[in-house]
């Protein structure tokens, strides 16, 4: 296995950069997931890692080797590298055994070592009940095990995953969320993995990269990407934040509604104008004021739905700000009625303007 690093990695279609000066080192044996919307350069990032583009700034060096740069790029075959795509592209002709060790006879490898091989990937890949269907008599999240499986038996430096659970109904998703982490907890490869899906990006990840307008906004673990999001964007796509903004008072205070809130987070600027997030769940609504009134605001119920295990509230502050809040079910506001919210200092983070 063998690091990843890109160093200033860009494309560019015209005046566009799909990708602008992307750097960062993918440590071997981690799984990174690349994680924005649709058009941030997560798929172009990937498919210049895997040599499908070239780039036209920066390199991407795997262990000691210089694989891309603009005035040389390895071509896919000579990287070492498996790719699986959102289409699993198996062989429909092939069985499951057939299609698993295509690979290795390409490679002209000899038939016990395919046999040796072949027979431990299907007990990992829990497909050897299944090692003479063909691909049509498979479920989908059966036919990505054998995608899967196919890509790792070859052993790859670095494994490339492009939405590859994007095709799976809801419930298969899920199943393959963790099917992916536990195989590579057991092969341990250099993974990248591209994904819109916030909740795959963190069943799966050592590392998520949240990327916009072809940059790495920020980052980091799952948990450190979900508590601590440095700005606007990460805070809003990451978990659903509630951002507004209020003028900074010091240091440590911005004024919001009237009111002055503690925050943690990104320094501040005094009299700045200051985006802070908080998420729905962690705000406490309230049916009177409490005798502390630390970081407590008025506002008015605007609607209340009941979901079952929970209630999803729409509240409105004094300055017109309307906040979504989550509680549980137990008690309930009409829409109309004046509450408190509580707005813990520790959850009220200030982000990079």
């Amino acid at each position: 296995m063998a690091s990843v690093e890109l160093r200033g990695l860009t494309k560019k279609y015209g005046p566009l950069a799909v990708v602008d000066d992307v750097s960062m080192t993918i440590e071997h044996g981690t799984l990174v997931c690349l994680l924005g919307p649709s058009g941030c350069g997560k798929t172009t990032t990937l498919r210049l890692i895997a040599g499908f583009v070239e780039p036209t700034a920066g390199e991407i060096r795997v262990g000691d080797r210089i694989v891309s740069s603009p005035q040389k790029t390895l071509p896919p075959e000579r990287r070492n590298m498996s790719m699986i795509f959102q289409s699993y592209a198996l062989w429909p002709h092939m069985t499951v055994a057939e299609n698993i060790m295509y690979g290795l006879k390409l490679r002209k490898i000899d038939s016990a070592t395919i046999k040796q091989k072949l027979d431990g990937i299907l007990s990992t890949t829990r497909l050897a009940p299944l090692a003479q269907r063909y691909p049509g008599e498979l479920s989908g999240g059966q036919q990505q095990r054998v995608a899967l499986a196919r890509a790792l038996i070859v052993e790859p430096e670095t494994l490339l995953l492009d939405e590859p659970l994007s095709n799976l109904d809801a419930n298969l998703r899920e199943e393959m969320r963790f099917e992916v982490r536990r195989l590579h907890d057991a092969f341990r490869y250099t993974t990248v993995y591209v994904t819109h899906d916030q909740s795959e990006a963190m069943t799966t990840a050592d590392v998520i990269c949240v990327m916009n307008l072809g940059k790495v906004e920020q980052a980091g673990s799952p948990q450190e990407i979900y508590d601590t999001p440095r700005s606007e964007f990460v805070a809003r796509f990451i978990g659903m934040s509630n951002v507004f903004k209020g003028k900074a008072l010091d240091n440590t205070r911005v004024e919001f509604a009237g009111v002055p809130l503690r925050v943690t987070g990104e320094p501040l600027r005094p009299n700045a104008m200051t985006p802070v997030s908080i998420r729905q769940h962690q705000i406490q609504l309230l049916a009177t004021a409490p005798a502390d009134r630390d970081n407590v605001v008025p506002a008015k119920v605007i609607r209340q739905v009941f979901l079952g295990s929970s209630r999803d509230y729409m509240v409105e502050a004094p300055d017109g700000t309307q906040l979504r809040i989550v509680t549980e079910a137990d008690g309930s506001f009409d829409a109309g009625a004046d509450v408190w919210l509580r707005m813990p200092a520790e959850r009220c983070r200030a982000l990079a303007g």
